[in-house]
Parts: C-alpha cells; structure tokens; sequence
C-alpha cells in the first residue's frame, strides 16, 4: 500500500482538492468549529490506513472550495492534545490561501503489527467512511507483528548436517 505524503504547500493543496475522497485523504470545511473527538479519530483512522491527511478549511463536495477555519487556533495545543490522546505524533501544517487559512494533518502509518486506537475504538476508512475495525481486519494487523520464523536465519546451522535432504526437496 502506497504511504500518503504531507500537504505542505498552497500548491499541494490546490493539486490535492481535485482528487477524490478515499482512505488516505478527507476533506471538512470546519469553517467555524471542528469537534476534537473527530479530528482524534480521524487521526487514528488515517494512521491505520498507512497514512494520510484531513484537510480542514475545504469544502468536502466536488466542486471543492477554500473556505478557510477559525478552529485550533494554537497549533501547539492541537498537537499536544493529538500526541497525548493518541500516543503519536501527527504533523500539523498551516497554509493561507488567499488570506483563508487551512489547516493539514499529516497522519503518520502505524506500525506493523499495531493498530491505532482511539478511547477503544480501532478505526479504519471505507473509501469515504470512517467505521470500526472488522474483526478479520484487526486479526490481519495482529498478524503483521507476529515472528515468521520461516524467514529467520538458524545461526550454527550447516546445510548437509542439520536439513534432511528429503526436507529439502521437499521444500523446493
């Protein structure tokens, strides 16, 4: 899966809004208010989906529009209250456009074999969508952190003296 790359720049966000919602990507307007509870599990969310970004300040129907927000003023709270509710770190980026200031959260990937969690909920994106964890899906991630030892190298072991060579043929 493809890693999501930060929006940094009026640019960048101008390429990115005529791209279409999906997993790695969510667009709000929050031109007054955004609810923390939401942007945490988007967070999460997101992170979960080997990164991506939510873009507050943008109308979320085609044809997309910069509406700009007055929400999280401080930058440094909002990343504070992420890390310490969610336990990692997400990169927050202010761009103006047109004296309309937009906000862009860059969600780190999970790491393997750890889904990513918010007050109990693992949470994952459905194109559009942000809905709970299947259970298939959490097992899925599980998995991901459990040793193959088929893929270990046995140190000491000789090729002739420790392998049957049945086995080996066998095996190939």
């Amino acid at each position: 899966m493809t890693q999501a790359q930060p929006i940094t720049t009026e640019q960048q966000l101008r390429d990115t809004i005529a791209k279409p919602e999906n997993e790695h990507l969510e667009f709000k307007e929050a031109q007054r208010s955004f609810d923390d509870d939401k942007l945490l599990e988007y967070c999460a969310a997101l992170a979960n989906e080997c990164s991506g970004n939510l873009v507050l300040g943008v109308t979320d129907k085609q044809l997309r529009q910069i509406v700009g927000i007055n929400c999280f003023r401080s930058l440094n709270k909002i990343k504070r209250k992420i890390l310490n509710e969610l336990r990692f770190r997400v990169d927050v980026y202010e761009i103006l456009v047109s004296e309309k200031r937009v906000l862009t959260f860059f969600c780190p990937p999970r790491p393997p074999g750890t889904p990513r969690q918010y007050r109990g909920r693992y949470l994952m994106r459905s194109g559009e969508s942000l809905v709970s964890m299947t259970p298939e899906v959490l097992q899925r991630v599980f998995a991901e952190g459990v040793l193959d030892f088929s893929q270990t190298i046995c140190e000491g072991a000789a090729i002739h003296t420790d392998l049957a060579s049945e086995a080996i043929i066998e095996f190939r």
